[in-house]
């Protein structure tokens, strides 16, 4: 694999920090809501934040 460089380093953390933020947010929306359609709608953007989260750490 090629080499990663430090700006390249910096913004996966961006983007990973990001997406560690919105799965946390949207998993705490979904649970103080009493609403399943709008609980599925949260934990839907969670699990997605959660994947996309995983998907870049495979680059460090």
């Amino acid at each position: 694999m090629a080499e990663i460089s430090v700006l390249d380093l910096q913004n996966l953390r961006h983007l990973i920090g990001g997406y560690s933020t919105t799965h946390c947010k949207m998993t705490d929306y979904a649970s103080k809501t009493d609403d399943p359609e709008i609980k599925k709608l949260f934990q839907d953007a969670a699990d997605s934040a959660m994947k996309n989260k995983q998907e870049l750490m495979k680059f460090l």
